[in-house]
């Protein structure tokens, strides 16, 4: 983390690909380059490695990884990310991409969705059951940032129980003995 060159043997890196679900990309595999890329053409980072994260199991080992080895680390969600924080240079990307599902509670009117979904993703389950989330209006744009964040655009409008700030629970992976639930009740 202190921009320092960490080494990776080869057995560390076939013992972590090995263990892990999704792909994990060098910036030699094919695929590396159309995955490290995100919305805004004008982030051109290149991260020593890139986590094709399929599940849960796959974030944490990812986060394990990166910890034991001292790794900088990004997450990419829907990759919108203008910033470009969702790539790191020379770390641990942790492509969340993948994660894309979607339940529809329509008693409740709630939706569960995972880190890689963008608003198209929620948009398309939730209005099967006459449902709306509004999140934005830019249907490329991933969810896990904006609901992390306050609302921009069309969204900024609406109500405060009609935008991401109705939201009810978001996980957040930490270390197992800090694994919090965070729980919004506004």
């Amino acid at each position: 983390l202190d921009g320092a060159t960490v080494e990776l043997s080869a057995d560390e890196l076939s013992s972590f690909k090995s263990a892990f679900k999704g792909a994990v990309l060098t910036p030699q595999d094919a695929g590396y380059d159309e995955t490290r890329q995100i919305w805004n053409a004008m982030i051109d980072r290149r991260p020593g490695l890139i986590a094709r994260c399929t599940g849960t199991v796959d974030v944490v080992q990812a986060v394990r990884f990166a910890r034991k080895h001292g790794l900088l680390v990004s997450v990419r969600g829907g990759g919108h990310n203008i910033a470009g924080l969702a790539v790191c240079e020379g770390g641990l990307m942790i492509d969340m991409s993948l994660l894309r599902g979607v339940w529809v509670d329509p008693q409740r009117r709630t939706a569960r969705a995972q880190a890689g979904c963008t608003l198209a993703d929620v948009d398309r389950e939730t209005q099967l059951h006459g449902l709306a989330a509004v999140l934005g209006f830019v249907s490329a744009t991933g969810i896990a940032g904006r609901c992390a964040r306050a609302a921009i655009g069309h969204a900024a409008a609406a109500p405060p129980n009609m935008n991401m700030n109705s939201r009810r629970r978001m996980w957040i992976a930490m270390r197992p003995s800090r694994r919090r639930l965070c729980a919004c009740n506004r």
